[in-house]
């Protein structure tokens, strides 16, 4: 009895060594060059994204996923090597992804967006931008959400779907802007003289830049007033400085060189009537 027991031991050893030996050696040689090429493409992929200087959020989390996809990939080769029927577990996993990816549509969204924002830089930390009917400094772009301080430091979390299709306005890519201002005076007063004085108090001030030089011209004759428009370059952070400084200005010289700066007014006439 022993002898036929450890022949039938014998007879499935070698039978398993010679149905399953190979298999099960090519799909180790393959699970281990396979895992040493994904590690040799994630480190590629990061030193490429090292070089375009992408968000480090970006990078880590891109990293990771495919890193991920690529060594679920490489388990379902080696598996199906060796003859596991992978076409069931392949349709189950397919039919719970569809199921996750409709509960979290507006998730994916916002994920796709936020990719998409630290890929192509329409902004970045810390810069000044109007998006979603907000105004504010940047302070984080995460993969889902966009994090603004308004200027009152409110803390505004805008999803990045919305953010990443929709108009954007961002202050801080320009190193100088344009500063206008609209000023009036009154019908009668000499409108060369108030050309002359804006001008001069755009001249004077050391942070208008010299090129594109100011420019002050007549816009519009109004109900009560004559308005003048007034344009000024300087450097993005002397916009809202100047801009404040300049309305002062205006108010406090205007009445010095005989210049009225005038409000609404009605005439009202009155006729006897028999």
């Amino acid at each position: 009895m022993e002898s036929i027991d450890m022949s039938r031991i014998g007879d499935f050893l070698t039978t398993f060594a010679t149905n399953y030996g190979l298999k099960l050696l090519g799909a180790l040689i393959v699970l281990i060059i396979g895992w040493k090429i994904i590690g040799m493409i994630i480190n590629g992929m990061k030193r490429t994204m090292d070089k375009r200087e992408l968000e480090p959020s970006l990078r880590t989390f891109m990293g990771s996923l495919i890193a991920i996809l690529l060594r679920t990939l490489l388990m379902i080769s080696v598996l199906t090597m060796l003859g596991v029927a992978m076409t069931s577990f392949i349709a189950i996993l397919a039919a719970a992804g569809l199921a996750v990816g409709l509960a979290l549509s507006g998730t994916l969204q916002n994920f796709a967006g936020g990719v998409m924002i630290l890929l192509f830089k329409p902004f970045r930390v810390g810069d000044f931008i109007d998006a979603q009917g907000y105004m504010g400094t940047v302070k984080e772009i995460q993969i889902i959400n966009t994090i603004l301080k308004t200027p009152d430091n409110k803390t505004v979390i805008i999803p990045n779907g919305g953010l990443s299709t929709g108009t954007m306005v961002n202050f801080s890519t320009e190193s100088i802007r344009r500063v206008d201002w609209t000023f009036g005076i009154a019908y009668g007063d000499d409108a060369n003289k108030a050309k002359e004085v804006l001008m001069e108090l755009l001249k004077s001030d050391k942070r208008v830049l010299a090129d594109p030089e100011p420019f002050v011209a007549i816009s519009a004759l109004a109900d009560s007033s004559v308005n003048f428009t007034a344009r000024a370059w300087v450097n993005a952070s002397d916009f809202w400085s100047l801009f404040f400084d300049m309305n002062q200005k205006v108010y406090q010289t205007f009445p010095q060189k005989g210049l009225n700066i005038p409000f609404p007014q009605m005439d009202v006439h009155l006729h006897n009537s028999k």
